[in-house]
């Protein structure tokens, strides 16, 4: 068989091939069909994550104002005698879950006798100087709880001109969670403190002064 015995088409396809590829490419890159859903489709996910993050930071510097406007307002009624804790901490609650559903808030109230006493512990004699009591090291029951303490503190919203510090820790799925995360690492800690000192509505009672031995 000879080369004129071929179709045509066959016969001219090599010699045209150079210039149908040339002009395809050409083709491809004038060609802006389609061009507008590409680039939407890259920069999509990058902005809707960048709104999603704009809107929970957003949410939880309200909540995070929410919570010390109201620690900051039920630590001052708490100074007066008439205080009811309960109601207060449900006063708490309440408004933190209009801005946060679903959250878990949880109170806490330490009692001192002084301002220079939060968070100190107990007095005790520390021999060994391991900043702990032990090896009957001896101890003065400051709080009468009868145990040394890390806190001097007792829980409660004490007495006249004692000094109470209100913690309010509250725990919260934020509304624009990260996908492909549990419920658990998703969740997000906020905390408000507030000291007060209650009115001198009475004669202040002082720490005990009972002495006691660490093991």
């Amino acid at each position: 068989m000879t080369l004129g015995a071929g179709p045509r088409w066959l016969l001219r396809w090599p010699s045209r091939r150079p210039a149908r590829l040339r002009a395809l490419l050409r083709h491809c890159r004038t060609d802006r069909r389609g061009a507008t859903a590409i680039e939407f489709a890259v920069s999509a996910p990058v902005l809707i994550i960048l709104l999603m993050g704009i809107y929970d930071m957003g949410h939880m510097a309200y909540l995070n104002a929410v919570l010390h406007g109201a620690v900051n307002q039920v630590a001052r009624a708490d100074t007066l005698e008439v205080a009811d804790t309960t109601k207060a901490d449900a006063y708490v609650t309440d408004l933190v879950k209009g801005v946060a559903p679903g959250a878990t808030v949880v109170t806490k109230r330490v009692s001192y006798y002084d301002f220079a006493d939060v968070k100190r512990p107990e007095s005790w004699n520390d021999k060994n100087s391991n900043g702990t009591c032990d090896n009957s090291e001896t101890y003065t029951d400051e709080n009468k709880n009868g145990k040394w303490d890390t806190d001097v503190g007792t829980s409660d919203n004490g007495g006249a001109s004692d000094v109470t510090l209100y913690t309010v820790t509250v725990t919260y799925t934020p509304v624009f969670v990260i996908p492909f995360m549990s419920k658990a690492k998703n969740a997000r800690t906020l905390t408000a403190s507030a000291v007060k000192m209650n009115q001198p509505y009475a004669l202040q009672e002082k720490y005990g002064s009972a002495v006691g031995t660490c093991t």
